[in-house]
C-alpha cells in the first residue's frame, strides 16, 4: 500500500509564486533620479579631485625648484660663483640654433646627480654641434613641471647637416634681467653672458633676489642644454598668459592668450620673454638663498622687477 508523502517544496510553492508577482523592477523615473544622484556625486568630487591632483603636481614642480637650488648653492661653494648663464664668442644673444651657447643647467649636473650626463657633454663644441645631441636630447627628470601639458621633446632640422635632431625641453629659466633686454653681458639678474656672478655680487641679499622661475612658451627648439631664452628670463612686467603667468609680454601668444605650437616664439629674436606657468594664480620662483615662493600673477610689477635685479638697492615691500 502505497502512502502519499508530501513533498518537502510543494508546500511553499504558492507562496513563492505570490511573492514573484509582487517583485518590482525599477521605473523609469527611478532610473533617472539615481542617475542624477551620481551625476552630482560625480560633479562635487571631480573639482575637489582635481584639486588634490594639481596640489600633488605643483608640490613636485617645487621640489624641482628646490633641488635646482640646491645644485646651484653647492656649485657657488665649489667655484665660489653663480655658473655662467650662457657663454659665447660675442654677445647679445641671438636665440637661434647657431653658436656655441651652453647654459648654466649643463653646468649645475654634477650637482643634480646627473654626472652621466655632464660627463657625456663636450664643452669644446657648442649647445647644437653633434657631438652634444644625445645630451640635448636627454630629459633630466627635474626639468619639467607635471603640470604642463606641452610636450617635452622637439625634432629640429640641424643646419649644419640638415638632419633632424631631437631637443629636450624643460619648464624652469633663470633670471638674467630685471626687464626684457637681450642676454648680455650687463644684465642685472644673477645668469648673465659670460660673466660668472658670485654670491658678493647680489648686494641686494639672496633673500631678496629671484634666480630662477617657470617658463612655459619660446625656446622649446633650443633645448634645454641651450643658454638662451630657452633657459634665460626677464622677470618686470606682469602680463596673462594661458593658464597663469607672470610677466610674458612680447610673444603673439600674449596677445591672443591662444598656446598654439606656432605662438610659443617671441617675434624679435633677442627677445627672451618671461616667466609663465600653468599652476592657477601665479608661479613658481627659486630665491638666491634656495628658498622658493609661489609669487602672485597679481603681484605689484615694480616689486616684481626689483627682484630680478641683484644690485639695484631697492627696500621692498611684502611679496
Amino acid at each position: 500500500m502505497k502512502r502519499n508523502v508530501p513533498h518537502l517544496l510543494t508546500g511553499n510553492s504558492q507562496t513563492e509564486k505570490s511573492e514573484r508577482k509582487c517583485r518590482h523592477a525599477f521605473t523609469l523615473i527611478e532610473l533617472l533620479v539615481v542617475i542624477a544622484i551620481i551625476a552630482i556625486l560625480v560633479a562635487l568630487l571631480l573639482p575637489a579631485v582635481q584639486q588634490t591632483r594639481e596640489a600633488a603636481r605643483r608640490s613636485s614642480c617645487k621640489n624641482n625648484l628646490m633641488q635646482l637650488g640646491i645644485a646651484i648653492i653647492n656649485y657657488e661653494h665649489q667655484w665660489e660663483t653663480f655658473p655662467l648663464g650662457t657663454a659665447n664668442a660675442t654677445g647679445p644673444i641671438i636665440n637661434e640654433r647657431k653658436g656655441y651657447h651652453v647654459g648654466w643647467m649643463v653646468r649645475i649636473l654634477p650637482h643634480m646627480d646627473d654626472g652621466v650626463a655632464f660627463d657625456k657633454f663636450d664643452f669644446t663644441k657648442g649647445a647644437y654641434d653633434p657631438a652634444n645631441k644625445e645630451v640635448a636630447a636627454y630629459m633630466p627628470r627635474w626639468s619639467m613641471c607635471p603640470s604642463v601639458p606641452l610636450p617635452g621633446y622637439f625634432d629640429v632640422t640641424d643646419e649644419e647637416s640638415g638632419e633632424s635632431v631631437r631637443v629636450a625641453n624643460t619648464s624652469y629659466a633663470g633670471v638674467h634681467h630685471s626687464k626684457e633686454a637681450p642676454i648680455d653681458t650687463d644684465n642685472n639678474g644673477i645668469f648673465v653672458l659670460n660673466r660668472a656672478i658670485s654670491a658678493h655680487d647680489v648686494t641686494d641679499g639672496l633673500s631678496h633676489t629671484l634666480m630662477a622661475g617657470e617658463k612655459v612658451y619660446g625656446g622649446h627648439e633650443l633645448g634645454w642644454v641651450s643658454g638662451s631664452r630657452a633657459t634665460l628670463r626677464y622677470a618686470g612686467e606682469s602680463a596673462k598668459l594661458g593658464h597663469s603667468s607672470i610677466n610674458a609680454p612680447g610673444s603673439k601668444a600674449d596677445r591672443d592668450h591662444s598656446m598654439l605650437p606656432d605662438d610659443w616664439e617671441p617675434e624679435d629674436p633677442k627677445a627672451t620673454g618671461g616667466f609663465a606657468s600653468f599652476h592657477t594664480g601665479g608661479a613658481q620662483f627659486l630665491l638666491g638663498d634656495g628658498s622658493v615662493r609661489f609669487l602672485s600673477e597679481n603681484m605689484d610689477v615694480e616689486t616684481f622687477s626689483h627682484l630680478g635685479n641683484r644690485h639695484d638697492g631697492e627696500l621692498l615691500d611684502e611679496f
